[in-house]
């Protein structure tokens, strides 16, 4: 399966359970912190089957905001990209740190 295809059952699924209805923005924010939470526990736990679920699950929150905020997350993801492909730093501690 394509990614848009994936991405538009995300979407559909996310209709069908409500969330564009009764859910808001700051509450989709909040989810996508506890999945990145869980992202991070896995990566300390090293279990890659808990990342591959929280890197999905991330996606999902991801998309739903996206959704939420009338964006492509294509094109938010291409913005993104614009910036850092011009950004200059270094690696300190494992982190990379721009200037």
């Amino acid at each position: 399966m394509e990614y848009r295809e994936l991405e538009q059952l995300v979407i559909k699924w996310a209709d069908e359970k409500g969330i564009f209805e009764k859910g808001n923005t700051m509450a989709q924010a909040e989810k996508t912190h506890e999945e990145v939470l869980e992202l991070m526990s896995a990566i300390d736990n090293d279990d890659n089957g808990e990342i591959v679920d929280a890197l999905g699950d991330i996606l999902v929150t991801i998309i739903i905001q996206a959704e939420m905020q009338g964006l492509s997350l294509e094109d938010c993801l291409l913005s993104a990209y614009n910036v850092i492909s011009k950004r200059k730093g270094k690696m300190i501690n494992g982190k990379f740190v721009k200037e």
